[in-house]
């Protein structure tokens, strides 16, 4: 009877290892699924910020750019022209070609500042709201890549 409890308890011991065994691989399991998806996690918010700088960094980039261009039509350093076709100009334009120019020469027309400036504000705006559009773009690949 000694022997049959004695090896009753011996089973007992391992099967209690077996299963403190089984649970830390499953804890180790556990600690090694969590790290990974943190690492993943801390790979995607790197990346993320990464294109949040490069976005912000190009948006100043084109603001700057779009005030040096007001800034040389305020001081006439610069004029917007447009180009208008010949048969608008008809009135303006001798009938046949004169020595020394072209028959079918482009003609330009300077526009004033103050139009100058509306279009040079349209492209402003145009120009940030496709940059936000290609940072939400991006934000939206890493997210679905960060998976």
């Amino acid at each position: 009877m000694l022997s049959v409890a004695l090896a009753w308890q011996i089973q007992g011991w391992r099967h209690g290892r077996q299963l403190a065994q089984l649970a830390q691989a499953q804890a180790e399991a556990e600690v090694a699924r969590v790290l990974a998806e943190r690492e993943r996690r801390q790979v995607l918010e790197r990346r993320l910020e990464e294109n949040e700088t490069r976005y912000f960094k190009e948006l100043a980039d084109a603001q700057q750019s779009q005030a040096r261009l007001r800034d040389r039509l305020a001081t006439t350093d610069l004029r917007l022209s447009v180009l208008v076709e010949r048969d608008t100009l008809l009135s303006a334009v001798p009938a046949t070609a004169t020595p020394g120019s072209l028959d079918h020469a482009t003609v330009r027309a300077g526009l004033e500042p103050a139009h100058a400036r509306r279009i040079i504000a349209i492209t402003d705006e145009g120009d940030r709201g496709l940059i936000a559009l290609q940072a939400c773009q991006a934000y939206v690949r890493e997210l679905r890549s960060g998976r």
